[in-house]
């Protein structure tokens, strides 16, 4: 099913899990993940890959078992940093040819390790503007309510969301956050300026003190100092640190329910139990 149906008119909360290749290529483990995140009936599970095209092959054989297999609708990410215009035809053709119709359309972080880095596209307008061109793919799209760390105002970044809904975007999915005060203005914001397609918020349930910190440190994503001495109290505690994730993503989901939000995207981190537990939560 194409993102313009599962996300048309449609009044049931709509949900989707991300995934990504595992580190030790061991997939084993994911797919038994992937089949209990299976029973939920999701509408996608989005599929990641490594900087640069790292790890696809590895994401293809994910994709494939995806739907060949477990019969699931799937989204593959697709990053164009450093990428030749060659190489993403060549993508494109090997994802068509899988009966793929649905896509992640991203920049993608620049990899470190790399002799030639293609300057073809430097940002996921270009990959939009050639996906349009070369493909009969639909696309999704990624959207930050606490902007986007290289956008030099909240305006030009919620004027390149503008950009992407007009060259044929069908949904934006967020970066994860745990404020949904950030949500809902950078909503409001993006409904003045005339962004109409959904706009799904990231969820991601926390499972560790550790993992929490990162995030923010990483993102630079917001969270109340309430909210962390909350988990930190926990950190010594693997299950109760699980448990305080479940509740705190699952009073998230319903605040964000009552505000309008269509689904939740669910960052999993190859985990399905927490994200379950939530949606098992809420409806």
């Amino acid at each position: 099913m194409k993102l313009s149906e599962i996300y048309k008119n449609n009044d049931k909360l709509i949900f989707s899990f991300e995934v990504f290749p595992p580190k030790n290529a061991n997939t084993e483990s994911l797919f038994a993940e992937l089949a209990k995140m299976n029973e939920q009936k999701p509408a996608l599970i989005s599929v990641t890959y490594g900087a640069g095209g790292s790890n696809r092959n590895l994401s293809l054989e994910i994709v494939k078992e995806l739907k060949n297999h477990l019969k699931q609708p799937v989204m593959p990410h697709f990053t164009c940093v450093c990428s030749s215009r060659k190489y993403i035809e060549k993508y494109i053709q090997e994802i068509e040819e899988l009966g793929i119709t649905n896509i992640l359309a991203l920049r993608g972080d620049e990899p470190q390790d790399i002799d030639v880095c293609y300057r073809d596209f430097k940002s996921a307008l270009d990959l939009i503007e050639y996906l349009k061109k070369h493909s009969e793919l639909e696309f999704a799209v990624a959207a930050y309510p606490e902007k986007h760390p290289k956008a030099k105002t909240f305006d030009d970044d919620i004027n390149v969301l503008y950009k992407k809904q007009n060259l044929g975007a069908k949904v934006a999915y967020t970066q994860v956050f745990f404020d949904n005060e950030c949500f809902y203005k950078f909503y409001d914001l993006c409904h003045k300026k005339g962004i109409k397609i959904p706009i799904i918020p990231g969820i991601m349930p926390i499972t560790s003190f550790n993992q929490l910190k990162r995030i923010v440190e990483l993102s630079g994503t917001k969270i109340d100092s309430k909210v962390l001495a909350y988990f930190e109290k926990y950190k010594d505690s693997k299950e109760d640190t699980i448990k305080a994730g479940i509740e705190f993503a699952t009073l998230q989901c319903e605040k964000l329910i009552d505000f309008g939000a269509k689904g939740m995207h669910f960052y999993t981190l190859n985990k399905a139990q927490s994200s379950v537990e939530v949606i098992k939560n809420i409806t």
